[in-house]
């Protein structure tokens, strides 16, 4: 119960974003809001986050099984939307919002309410895999729902994100350590960046009507990441020697809802965000009770 207080107490933003919205209408503009986070405060983000440990070889066994695991359900994803999708941009929403999670906002601090403190470093280098994931497969995807597949390609590159996640990884694992006049700005700019990626968040999902909602991506999302992935991925694990610990970690990663960052990719690239807002909302709901079972099945 104390997990779920938890993860209700993030989305207070997420509501504060909707009410806001709600309140004052055209006068709040969440595309606004989109550029201010992607452009300008998502370059904190990434460099404090890289910050917070050293990068070690000893441990990258856990990102790197989570990773392999993850393209192989976008290769599942990339069939399965061919098949059921004839729309480009519903097709790139279920390919993308599939096997992108809330590894950062989510993940890691669950990771902490489950396993402890000792889970972190595992839980860390994860979310460095899923911020190369987000800004390289979500935006090219996004991207093919209104550009060429050779645009689209290209849009991974204009992004400052890819490029300021290259820098932190080489200062990292050059052993830089920031002034101490900088850790300040670079947390008060990286919480800033969750903050509005919350509220950008709820000012998309106030624009979300229930007659308009695709169903069809609602149910092909929500089976994919809560029956296919959790089946496959239990399978797979189960074949791995590794520990109880890590085994825990990367089944839970993997099964965390989807990223808000999704939202602020599709309004970017004008890919239904609003459509993409509601099924985070729909994963984030179902994960408060998913999680009651998947608790229960990690600790048995």
């Amino acid at each position: 119960m104390d997990t779920i207080f938890a993860i209700l107490s993030i989305y207070i933003f997420i509501m504060l974003g909707y009410f806001a919205k709600h309140s004052f209408k055209e006068r709040v503009d969440e595309k606004t809001l989109v550029y201010v986070s992607i452009y300008f405060l998502q370059p904190f983000l990434i460099l404090w986050g890289f910050s917070s440990k050293k990068l070690d070889l000893e441990v990258l066994q856990a990102p790197f099984i989570f990773f392999m695991i993850v393209l192989l359900f976008l290769s599942i994803a990339f069939l399965i939307g061919f098949y059921i999708f004839s729309d480009k941009k519903d097709r790139s929403i279920f390919i993308v919002t599939s096997i992108i999670g809330n590894t950062g906002n989510l993940g890691i601090p669950i990771g902490i309410l489950l396993f402890g403190q000792e889970s972190v470093i595992y839980t860390t280098f994860i979310n460095i895999v899923n911020i190369f994931l987000v800004f390289i497969v979500g935006v090219f995807f996004y991207s093919l729902g209104n550009f060429t597949i050779k645009e689209s390609f290209k849009n991974i590159f204009k992004l400052p994100a890819i490029w300021f996640t290259t820098l932190a990884i080489f200062l990292n694992v050059n052993d830089f350590h920031y002034p101490k006049e900088l850790e300040l700005p670079l947390k008060m700019g990286a919480y800033a960046t969750m903050v509005i990626q919350l509220f950008i968040f709820g000012m998309y999902l106030r624009g979300v009507k229930f007659t308009n909602i695709n169903w069809r991506l609602f149910w092909s999302v929500n089976l994919f990441k809560f029956i296919l992935i959790p089946i496959i991925s239990i399978w797979i694990l189960n074949h791995l020697h590794i520990s109880t610990l890590l085994y825990n970690i990367i089944l839970l990663e993997l099964i965390v809802p989807i990223a808000v960052m999704n939202v602020n990719l599709a309004s970017l690239y004008s890919c239904k965000p609003k459509i993409v807002a509601f099924l985070t909302f729909s994963t984030s709901f179902i994960f408060l009770f998913y999680l009651i079972f998947t608790k229960w099945y990690l600790f048995y």
